[in-house]
Order: structure tokens, then sequence, then C-alpha cells
């Protein structure tokens, strides 16, 4: 494939992405963002692969940078995913607030 190709396919794949995404409801998003820290996942792992089989410092930097940039998503979308699950945790009783409410 020629770099015009590919640079369509790119603006393609944002433009259809972003419209997918824009269409999930609320209730939704914790657990497509589970789904997708999986996907990140592969991704990780097939650019560790591929990094492997590279040769030239260009592609080797871009490898690099990409697995970088895929790990800080990966780590930051586990982290979000457990706050939002962390709020629909039920909070301990604090023992003076068991008291009053025993006693009143």
């Amino acid at each position: 494939m020629n770099l015009v190709t590919e640079i369509g396919i790119l603006v393609l794949a944002a433009f259809v992405g972003f419209e997918v995404i824009s269409k999930v409801p609320n209730t939704l998003h914790t657990p497509l963002m589970s789904g997708t820290n999986a996907i990140h996942g592969i991704v990780l792992l097939g650019g560790l692969l591929v990094i492997g089989e590279s040769s030239g410092f260009l592609s080797k930097l871009l490898l690099v940078i990409a697995i970088a940039f895929g790990t800080i998503n990966v780590i930051g979308g586990f982290l979000v995913t457990d706050r939002m699950l962390g709020m629909f945790k039920r909070k301990p009783v604090v023992r003076a607030d068991a008291e009053r409410e025993a006693g009143s």
C-alpha cells in the first residue's frame, strides 16, 4: 500500500471510531473501558513482538514511543476504571455514626 492509502485508512478509522464512541450511553463507559484496556494489552504485546523484528533507528524509536503511550493508556484506563467502580462500593459505617443512629 502506498502512503496515501494508509493515511486514508487512518482518517476513516478515526472518524468511525469517533462516531461509534460518541453514541455510547454513560452507563456503558466502565465496561467499554475495561474492554479497551484488554485490547490495548494485546496491542502492547504486538508492539513488543514487532520491535524485536524491526530494523533501523526510526522504526525502533517510533515503536518505543508507541509502546510507551500504549502502556500509559492501559495503566490510566485501569486506574480510572477502578476509581469508577469504587464509587459503587458501600462506604464503611463510622462507629460514632452507628452509635448516634442507635441512640436516636
